[in-house]
């Protein structure tokens, strides 16, 4: 039950008695009970009204703010063309694109004829397919070979379980009773439950989806075909491991499916016949703890990106007939973390990162040399290869950006080592590149290693502590955070903000060990990286202990909920989304959807008492003191199935009984969402808006 509240008077979530025990050592949780027994469905009253009290609570208080609000919301919108259009892009006979029109949500789908004939074509309009829901996010997209047939997929409500639904393209609306010469006598062809990628057997007469269980896990590869019931298809590949989630992927020749299973550290990879799906899967290597591989094929030889004999990672080679035998074509380096490989018929591409910057490298198939390196304008940036759909090219799309340079597209002519300016992202309020300025610092942590800190600021910056910096870092699953562009961070570095990413380890930014750095028994690093570089910024005079605001999300939410524990006197506001809080109740729980897979990154306190006690040591719900926070602002959606509604629910309940300070700490659950928030351009870019609200407000700096 809650305590009936105001503006002023926040709401108070009973405690009730719960323990639990494990390895000898009991843990009070008297917030327990705001994890509905019934999940995935939610409908205890209790829960529900404390829940909607906390939402309240965040109305009123941010009431004042909604002029704010607006006008934050109203700046970031202006620097956003409305009616933008993605770049177009050949793939067969067809050329493909989107766009947004003016004042939409969301983005309409075209193709027309690559010949230039006839007219385009809308083959998908988002928008109409969001009509009347609160929540709506295109997952999934297929073509058939023939260009006949899209599938797609979608989730209304959060909660990532998609429904496929077929589209045929001549006649430009979904499957019907003998659409595309397709029976589906029961009504529209659709499937529910799936998750992840889709493709199309050779023929296009069936389709290969994941399908999710009971846990949102992907365990099972089906394979539909086109105008039967879901209940007739037929199983490809179910994985009994607990901890595994299986995918399907399509070869750079369309000729092989790829089914990939593993977790976050060791993977498995079989190959089968697009044009024969039903045939005995090829086993490429069995599972090994910690061995990791991708795999693409050409003309029966395999390509292996492995980090089986170097930790950045090295390519190899075999023949599909000796799928196992592994032949170094780039070696493992030190210095150089190999990322990602791409396969066309006259060449191959190799990304990675040196000293983490994103390097594009051009190889021979006969030797595997580097023939040509992409040279981006920047000294710190972020790049790599974008959409590139077909197997016979002379250029490459690339993606490109920096902190100051908004979003690049290129074609990259292979003949003349050209790059070729496609595209920059317009800004429609304006932008001066010239107005600001980036550094790329490195900040001694207290182990003494050296962590970098990309830094954005408007010329005129002074260092003196007297002005406010925003620090924004993930620090997990080896995801690096790149220096990329924004334009939602200029309405606080417009406003006197310097903005900093810090990267952090527990990220891949600089290799494959800056991840492994900051997982498991090393997961501690990521936090103090973090309180590390926020100091360091403070002793370097870019901003001083008070005016450093800090956010993330889902993990980098956990590392929020750390770094507050650690050192809430250096913060001004501090905002957490999605944020992963309870580690130690959610990963003893393997009925959660993500437990299983979760403990290669953060260790099993079910059958360890080390990573029991590790992960008791920094959770953030279980380390928090009777002391004084900075202001908070705490996110989290019903329908999460990544980081459930209860972890910020509990996590803000224990902080409102224990904090000894008044400063205000609001949460807010969207009904309605899931992990990403709310769906649509608009309704997302609001969000934000409010996220700055609210810190600018903690900081003084209202309007």
């Amino acid at each position: 039950m809650t305590e009936k509240t105001s503006a002023a008077s926040p709401p108070v979530a009973e405690k009730r008695p719960f323990s639990f025990s494990h390895h000898g050592i009991t843990v009070e949780d008297p917030y327990h009970w705001l994890k509905d027994q019934s999940y995935p469905v939610v409908d205890d009253p209790d829960v529900l009204d404390y829940l909607k009290a906390e939402n309240a609570y965040f109305e009123a208080n941010m009431a004042a703010q909604k002029p704010l609000v607006d006008s934050l919301f109203e700046e970031m919108k202006a620097r956003i063309k409305e009616d933008d259009s993605s770049v177009p892009q050949k793939d067969g006979d067809w050329i493909y694109w989107s766009k947004f029109d003016e004042g939409a949500q969301y983005r309409k789908h075209y193709r027309k004829a690559a010949d230039g004939s006839g007219t385009e074509q809308l083959i998908l309009d988002e928008n109409a397919l969001a009509e009347g829901k609160d929540y709506f996010r295109l997952g999934a997209v297929a073509l058939s070979r023939d260009a006949k047939i899209i599938a797609y997929s979608v989730d209304d409500n959060g909660s990532e379980r998609y429904q496929v639904r077929f589209r045929c393209l001549d006649q430009g609306k979904d499957m019907e009773d003998n659409l595309c010469g397709v029976r589906a006598p029961w009504g529209d062809d659709a499937i529910e439950g799936s998750l992840g990628n889709i493709v199309f057997t050779s023929d296009g007469t069936r389709l290969l989806y994941g399908l999710v269980n009971d846990n949102w896990r992907v365990d099972k590869i089906m394979m539909h075909k086109l105008g039967t019931p879901q209940s007739e298809d037929q199983l490809i590949y179910e994985e009994s491991d607990e901890g595994f989630a299986a995918g399907v992927a399509l070869s750079a020749q369309e000729d092989w499916l790829i089914i990939n299973t593993g977790d976050n550290e060791t993977s498995e990879i079989r190959l089968i016949p697009a044009n024969n799906p039903s045939a005995e899967p090829v086993l490429i290597k069995p599972r090994k703890k910690g061995l990791q591989y991708s795999v693409d094929i050409r003309d029966g030889q395999l390509f292996i990106l492995t980090n089986d004999d170097h930790i950045n990672f090295r390519l190899a080679s075999a023949p599909l007939t000796q799928p196992s035998d592994w032949k170094t074509l780039v070696a493992g380096s030190d210095e150089v973390y190999l990322t990602d490989f791409s396969l066309f018929k006259n060449f191959f591409v190799t990304e990675s990162r040196i000293a983490g910057l994103d390097q594009v490298e051009i190889r021979d198939y006969a030797s595997a040399v580097v023939t040509d390196r992409i040279k981006f304008p920047e000294a710190s940036y972020d790049a790599g290869l974008s959409d590139n759909p077909e197997y016979d090219v002379t250029k490459l799309r690339l993606a490109y950006e920096s902190m100051v340079t908004p979003d690049t597209v290129y074609d990259y002519h292979i003949a003349d080592k050209r790059l070729e300016t496609l595209k920059v992202q317009e800004i429609p309020s304006g932008f001066d590149p010239a107005s600001y300025e980036t550094e790329r610092l490195m900040i001694t942590a207290r182990d003494g290693v050296q962590v970098p800190v990309s830094v954005l600021y408007k010329k005129g910056f002074k260092k003196d502590g007297s002005q406010p910096l925003h620090l924004y870092a993930y620090g997990a699953y080896g995801y690096a955070v790149p220096p990329g562009f924004s334009t939602t961070r200029f309405s606080l570095v417009n406003r006197g903000f310097a903005y900093a990413i810090a990267h952090i380890r527990g990220g891949d930014d600089l290799g494959y060990g800056w991840y492994l750095d900051g997982k498991l028994k090393k997961r501690t690093n990521t936090f103090n990286d973090f309180v590390d570089v926020g100091k360091g910024l403070i002793e370097r005079g870019y901003t001083s202990a008070g005016k450093l605001t800090a956010s993330g999300g889902s993990a980098g939410g956990e590392l929020m909920g750390a770094v507050t524990n650690q050192a809430p006197e250096i913060f001004g506001a501090v905002v957490a989304h999605v944020p992963f809080v309870d580690v130690l109740n959610t990963m003893l729980d393997e009925s959660l959807p993500l437990t299983p897979g979760e403990w290669p990154e953060w260790g099993n306190p079910i059958t360890s008492k080390e990573d029991f006690e590790l992960i008791r040591s920094y959770s953030p719900y279980d380390q928090v003191e009777a002391k004084a926070y900075p202001p908070m602002l705490y996110t989290g959606g019903l329908n999460d199935p990544r980081v459930t509604y209860w972890e910020p629910a509990k996590m803000v309940a224990k902080l409102r009984s224990m904090k000894t300070d008044d400063n205000l700490l609001l949460l807010k659950i969207n009904m309605g969402a899931g992990h990403g928030g709310k769906s649509g351009r608009w309704n997302s870019l609001y969000e934000t808006a409010e996220e700055q609200a609210f810190i600018l407000w903690q900081l003084g700096m209202g309007e």
